[in-house]
């Protein structure tokens, strides 16, 4: 795989049972990258090592007074000079590779889990830890992912140094041989430690982090009360225990350094002072003691390769078992049957859990007293299921024309059923880009922001034009829409929506940032566009209840009154407490005055 071949057209399906196992799934994916790399690599450090035989040569020769062999080791330094030159940039841009080809699959494999589970994701794993395994943990992955072919390469070429040396001149082969291996591990004792102050510093970091992300985006409200003091005070004191918690870690990776520098020295000093005792002796030759010397002072730079892959290893474990367990979130709770890739379903929208039904056709709107019950409610809606109950059960799945939506192809669930959430994102690009979303054609872009009345966002957008004709359809939209209003971004999210045209539409407070004005025109046009298709929306709003073609009321997690708007604030005081905001003594004064005096209160207030 190259970099100019990415993206992955299949990322593939990991191995997430641990973060150890899906190490080694992304290794074996890499295995061709990986082989080029080790052969590069061998190549580099079988280099390095051949020059101090070069240099003893040629040494050797001259003590000798023989031109032959002088010349000879001018050549075999010329090749291993040239091996290392080649053996360096390969190397280097087979690792790279390595490295951006390993980030860029679990990049993709984050980014299909997060199309997959949507807003849901966000609900079981917390958005900073998202945010975290997707930049840096990614980037700790890739470099484990391209330092193992260097390390295996330097492991080889040691043990072929060790051998060699064994051969070449056995009385300083052997301390060679025992002292390399006790280079080797020496860092392994420290490497737990190391570990834990790393993996302690990077939990404060992520709680700064997220404290930081909620003091920005809170920040308009704590200027409001004057709490930017109080908010800097506790940043301050999150970002200096993280700094504590670095020096902490650093002061044990500088020792492990301190180790992988101190003991090569060590070892070059004894075989220096054992080799010259041989040479005085008469027992070896100079060129070989200056041929041992140099491999043994040139074994620290792939000895330096055991130091980085502890490093890695330490770092990218713990990325590793974060990245396996948001991968490890399903949106099923049964799994797809085999040979159901075009599995279709139509017909009514049922939820088991709570008894809500949105029969075809028709335009349901549900009433809940709590909010987050309601955003509950329309994750299931999407073919998300419910987290398991305390004892442990999986609860069914919404139902589409009775076919469980969590057992469709995603593509099948999206096309089928669309939820808008109540916080919905705007991508930055043109008006125009933002409406070309998949879609059915039956409606088109000028019809849903009409319907979703969005005259005064097109004037704003006209305005902003850098084009002379100002065609706001090619006006240019911040990120996020924060150039907007709140109430402009809601609605130009709901153009979006109604131009996808979905079989099955839910919205989840989609008039909450409007005034009423507006909201009984937008209830009008949602009612208009999507007459005769399957429409739910999710509001306490009797503007957008009574267009309704029926209403659910949902209370304690069950729905326990079903009618039009008008004939359950008739009859139902919970449904007049939730839609009216009664407090519990009006409640108390309507049960006595009866439920057909409030019913046309509230139907005379409305009309007003």
């Amino acid at each position: 795989m190259q970099i100019r071949d990415l993206p992955y057209a299949d990322p593939g399906v990991p191995d997430v049972r641990s973060g150890t196992r899906f190490l080694v799934w992304l290794g074996r994916r890499q295995l061709g990258g990986q082989v080029k790399s080790l052969l590069w690599g061998l190549l580099h450090y079988l280099g390095i090592a051949g020059l101090p035989f070069g240099i003893g040569l040629a040494v050797q020769a001259v003590v000798d007074r023989d031109g032959g062999r002088l010349a000879l080791a001018g050549v075999l330094l010329l090749a291993f000079g040239g091996a290392i030159a080649a053996g360096d940039v390969m190397l280097h841009r087979t690792a790279v590779t390595n490295w951006i080809t390993a980030a860029t699959r679990v990049q993709q494999l984050l980014a299909r889990k997060t199309a997959e589970l949507g807003s849901v994701l966000t609900r079981r794993v917390a958005a900073g830890e998202v945010v975290a395994v997707s930049t840096g943990d990614v980037e700790k992955i890739g470099w484990f992912v391209e330092a193992l072919s260097r390390f295996a390469a330097s492991a080889v070429v040691l043990v072929a140094i060790c051998a060699g040396l064994l051969v070449y001149q056995p009385a300083l082969g052997v301390v060679v041989a025992v002292g390399v291996p006790v280079l080797a591990l020496a860092v392994l004792p420290l490497l737990p430690r190391a570990t834990r102050r790393a993996d302690v510093q990077r939990e404060k970091a992520g709680r700064a982090t997220e404290l930081a992300s909620d003091t920005v985006a809170g920040l308009r409200v704590l200027r409001g009360i004057g709490g930017e003091d109080l908010f800097l005070g506790r940043y301050r004191a999150a970002s200096q225990e993280v700094r504590r918690a670095a020096v902490h870690s650093a002061r044990m990776w500088a020792l492990i350094t301190a180790i992988q520098v101190v003991l090569p020295g060590l070892l070059l000093i004894a075989v220096v002072v054992h080799g010259a005792r041989l040479a005085l002796d008469g027992r070896i030759a100079v060129g070989e003691l200056v041929t041992v010397y140099g491999a043994v002072a040139l074994a620290h730079h792939p000895l330096r390769n055991f130091e980085e892959i502890a490093m890695a290893y330490s770092f990218s474990r713990p990325s590793a078992k974060r990245a396996a367990r948001v991968l490890a979130l399903a949106r099923t709770t049964t799994g797809t049957a085999a040979g159901d890739g075009q599995r279709r379903a139509s017909g009514d929208l049922y939820d088991p859990l709570t008894g809500v039904r949105a029969p075809a056709g028709l335009f349901t709107a549900v009433v809940c007293g709590d909010p987050d019950a309601a955003g509950r409610l329309a994750d299931r809606l999407g073919g998300h299921p419910a987290e398991p109950s305390a004892e442990g059960r999986a609860h069914a799945s919404v139902l589409l024309g009775g076919v469980p939506l969590d057992e469709l192809p995603l593509e099948a669930a999206r096309t089928a059923v669309l939820v808008q959430d109540k916080d919905p994102v705007l991508l930055s690009g043109t008006l125009r880009e933002l409406l070309d979303v998949p879609a059915s054609g039956a409606v088109r872009a000028e019809d849903a922001l009409t319907a979703a009345r969005c005259e005064d966002v097109l004037d704003a957008l006209a305005q902003a034009s850098v084009d002379a004709d100002g065609d706001p359809m090619r006006t240019r939209i911040t990120e996020r829409g924060r150039s907007l209003s709140g109430g402009q971004r809601q609605r130009l999210a709901l153009a979006r929506s109604l131009v996808a045209d979905p079989e099955v539409l839910v919205l989840d407070e989609p008039t909450s940032a409007v005034d009423a004005h507006t909201e009984a025109r937008v209830a009008a046009g949602i009612a208009g566009l999507r007459a005769g298709a399957t429409t739910v929306v999710l509001a306490s709003s009797p503007l957008l209840l009574d267009r309704a073609d029926r209403v659910v009321l949902v209370h304690e997690g069950q729905a326990v009154a079903v009618g039009t708007h008008r004939e359950l604030l008739a009859r139902e005081p919970r449904y007049r407490a939730v839609v009216t905001r009664e407090t519990d003594g009006e409640f108390a004064v309507d049960t006595v005055r009866g439920p057909g005096a409030v019913a046309l209160e509230a139907l005379e207030g409305e009309s007003a």
